[in-house]
């Protein structure tokens, strides 16, 4: 396969396509239960961790008490909390784990995946679903011209980016609200 604009242009009407299939009425809804958790957690494994990681730091930058699992100063999860996890094929041990945790503690669990039919999306309290290409969609025809899981890591991205817009928004946070609660540290 040749690789030029042709092969670009394709990959931006991928995820623009899967961004355009999310309904505004979900987006509302996420914004809000991110706006009224006390504390917001991340996690997802692989390159949706990545993603995942990149919400966090904008969900702090907006002001939220947002924390990624795993890092040395994540507090207790517990009554009032947010764990915010993806699975885009729709499982994974990990994850699993992590939303038994959070259910044992009293906290609210929202999914993002590709497989709203899985295992794990029955089990949160909310299923946001982003229907791209995920790893384990496989054999047969591919739905996407890209490698993996791609397609749904590049559109959770920019969703998330979104979801951030549509949260600074309500919160009434401007961008150099936002700028200010980013580190000088680098």
């Amino acid at each position: 396969m040749g690789v030029g604009l042709n092969v670009r242009s394709q990959m931006v009407d991928e995820v623009r396509d899967v961004l355009l299939k999310i309904p505004e009425a979900t987006t509302g809804a996420f914004a809000d239960r991110l706006r009224v958790a006390q504390r917001v957690f991340t996690y997802g494994v692989g390159r949706e961790g990545l993603v995942l990681r990149g919400f966090c730091m904008r969900l702090f930058h907006l002001g939220l008490d947002a924390h990624v699992v795993g890092d040395m100063t994540t507090p207790h999860l517990g009554p009032g909390d947010l764990l915010v996890t993806s699975s885009g094929p729709g499982y994974f041990s990990t994850v699993a784990a992590l939303m038994g945790v959070a259910r044992a503690s009293d906290g609210k669990v929202t999914m993002l995946t590709a497989n709203p039919g899985a295992e794990l999306p029955g089990k949160a309290d909310d299923v946001i679903v982003i229907p791209g290409q995920t790893m384990a969609t496989g054999g047969g025809e591919r739905a996407s011209i890209q490698p993996m899981g791609s397609l749904y890591e590049q559109a959770m991205w920019l969703y998330l980016d979104y979801v951030v817009l549509r949260l600074a928004h309500r919160l009434g946070k401007s961008f150099a609200d936002m700028s200010r609660r980013h580190t000088n540290l680098e």
